[in-house]
């Protein structure tokens, strides 16, 4: 016997058993529309909906009153995404379904399919009767209260908010079948996303990355890197502020922990490293997925199905430790996550704002967008990102600019073909985050030579005297970029080895820039004659006390003397032309004083330093304006000989 005959002969065997079987189980006992019924339905389990439509509608065209084919009719719509359909065909089941126990089913159907499309009245109007017969499944009970929760919702906050404009951007950056994901830098010049060709097997997700022009018009997007991108599949990724550091899964074609992993590529130059996989800390033997760094790249959010969660799909959370390798992801608890799934996670440049998307909490159907505030390190109450961003469609991922004015996000479309595409949104000032930010950046470089250096760059709160962020310069181009969050005085300092540091200072306290700053920072050898100026110690006006917020920049001199015990250095003190110059003599050395005094009692040895004070005599501007006098009135670190 041929091997076609053997097929056909035993997939006929198959059919035959299960009409039989079906014979004493089902509402019909009409042999044609049973045997359709049962091939309609393994054709549905396949995802050839056409034909198991076909056949479906054959077996009701065979007995009118087989309610069992309705509703396998409207599932098949359902899994086809074609809900008006679904709810239709289930609308007719029901009305000739002779059971409560039937009708259950094809309640909590409608109830699903009417969030899908919109109708929220008769959502609670299904749902209403499933709650009111249903007494013994738990989950279904559960999920029914949470759709009409939905619907409810829905009616009370579907309303259009006109300055919600979405807008689809360019065939330039959609420039493929399917484009999703969307991650941009801190500086807004690159965005980073996955891009498919088709729905085919042989086409592959690739990370693509499009770069703004002088203009302001995003390019044509171009692979990332052949470091990056495989005949396997790249997909949904995530970037620092910086551009330097990218996060994306892979599932095959590199060694992994589970069914797909989180790797690493790290960009030098113009060149991305080769991936690395984060490890047995931040992958497991499950799915893991949907990455989200922190500005600086020190905080990795990610999505993963593995065992001891609270759902299907939860958001897990890791910290990069000081010697690069990853904490062990935790779960982020009933704060974020629920039973149900979450996904996309996005954390803003602020640090302070989390956006995900969720089917746990009343919504307008399917994924919604949520976000949360981390205030004294406890996660808020999610709140819905709203109407018209949030629909009946499912929302899968949301990407705010740090200055939190425009959103992107991916759409994808089915009718009249499955697509996807990128679009952009003004974000009304009312769904703003509450900490806005922008970035500093620019080169570091030896100041004789011009030289790019590879240097450390730190990020302090010195209100609070904490570290908020570091990162490094590239080693070849001396580039560095760090994000400044409004609400806070920051000290920023660039180190190198065998360099003095340099100090600057960020006051967005109380006024927030919205433009980039870009400065190239300069470093000095460590060599006697170098000067650093310590733009972060504070007095008050006509006062030689330190300000408590001076701490962090005297704390950072003492460790670079601890450091380099070779080193005596001088402090001097230096005022405006305000006042006499006895006076202005005598306040300019009793503020170094009050600095070596400070480096004294934290055990730096009183031979290494030399105090004086020069007044007026040293200005660094002239004293003709308030901007230039504050300049004048400073602080400097001088090594000596």
């Amino acid at each position: 016997m041929k091997l076609s005959r053997f097929c056909t002969l035993l997939a006929l065997l198959l059919l035959h058993d299960s009409v039989s079987s079906a014979q004493s189980i089902l509402s019909t006992k009409n042999k044609k529309a049973i045997e359709a019924y049962v091939e309609g339905d393994n054709f549905r389990v396949r995802g050839q909906y056409k034909e198991a439509i076909d056949l479906l509608k054959y077996a009701i065209e065979k007995d009118k009153d087989f309610f069992e084919a309705y509703l396998r009719l409207g599932i098949t719509y359902k899994d086809a995404k074609d809900y008006r359909m679904a709810s239709e065909y289930y609308e007719k089941g029901v009305a000739i379904t002779p059971e409560v126990r039937w009708k259950k089913v094809f309640w909590i159907e409608l109830g699903e399919v009417n969030l899908k499309i919109g109708e929220y009245k008769k959502v609670i109007q299904y749902l209403d009767l499933y709650l009111g017969n249903e007494t013994i499944n738990r989950a279904k009970l559960e999920q029914a209260a949470l759709w009409r929760r939905s619907a409810e919702f829905s009616l009370e906050n579907m309303k259009s908010n006109g300055q919600f404009k979405p807008h689809r951007l360019s065939d330039t950056v959609n420039y493929f079948s399917l484009q999703y994901f969307p991650v941009i830098t801190g500086d807004q010049q690159e965005m980073i996303f996955t891009r498919r060709l088709s729905f085919r097997d042989e086409d592959d997700e690739d990370l693509v990355i499009s770069r703004r022009s002088a203009d302001g018009k995003w390019q044509r997007p171009e692979s990332v890197s052949p470091n990056i991108n495989t005949r396997y599949n790249e997909g949904t990724c995530t970037v620092s502020a910086d551009g330097r550091h990218l996060v994306f899964t892979a599932c095959a074609g590199r060694r992994t922990y589970g069914d797909c992993d989180l790797f690493e590529s790290v960009k030098t130059g113009d060149q991305w490293s080769v991936p690395v996989n984060l490890g047995p800390q931040v992958n497991s033997a499950a799915w893991d997925s949907h990455p989200a760094l922190s500005a600086d790249g020190r905080v990795l959010y990610f999505v993963s199905d593995r065992k001891g969660g609270l759902g299907g799909w939860d958001i897990y959370v890791s910290n990069r430790l000081d010697n690069g390798q990853w904490s062990k992801a935790t779960n982020m608890g009933k704060a974020i996550n629920t039973r149900y799934e979450e996904i996309s996670p996005f954390i803003h440049a602020n640090g302070k704002t989390l956006f995900f998307a969720s089917t746990g909490r009343p919504g307008f159907g399917g994924y919604d967008i949520f976000r949360s505030e981390l205030e004294d390190s406890v996660w808020s109450e999610p709140v819905n990102f709203g109407y018209p961003i949030n629909n009946t469609d499912d929302q899968f991922s949301m990407f705010i600019t740090p200055d939190g004015e425009r959103g992107y996000y991916s759409h994808e479309e089915v009718a009249p073909k499955a697509t996807s595409f990128i679009y952009e949104f003004y974000v009304p000032e009312e769904f703003r985050v509450k900490y806005r930010s922008s970035v500093v950046k620019g080169v570091v470089r030896d100041s004789k030579s011009r030289r790019p250096l590879n240097g450390n760059i730190e990020l302090f709160n010195i209100i609070k005297n904490e570290i908020v962020s570091v990162t490094n310069s590239d080693s070849i181009s001396g580039k560095y970029m760090m994000v400044l969050t409004e609400g806070a005085d920051y000290a920023l300092y660039a180190n190198a080895r065998k360099y003095l540091f340099k100090s600057l200072n960020f006051n967005y306290e109380q006024n927030y820039r919205r433009e980039d700053v870009i400065i190239d920072i300069d470093l000095d050898k460590a060599d006697a004659g170098a000067v650093v100026i310590l733009n972060n110690i504070f007095f008050e006006v006509d006062k030689f006390d330190l300000a408590a917020k001076s701490e962090t920049e005297l704390d950072k001199i003492a460790r670079f003397l601890v450091d380099n015990p070779s080193i005596r250095v001088e402090i001097s003190g230096h005022t405006d032309d305000t006042g006499s110059a006895s006076y202005n003599q005598t306040l300019s050395l009793k503020r170094a004083q009050s600095v070596v005094e400070y480096l004294t009692a934290h055990n730096i040895p009183r031979q290494r330093l030399v105090q004086i004070g020069y007044g007026s005599k040293r200005p660094l501007r002239p004293n003709d304006t308030d901007e230039n006098k504050q300049v004048n009135r400073r602080i400097e670190f001088r090594i000596l000989p």
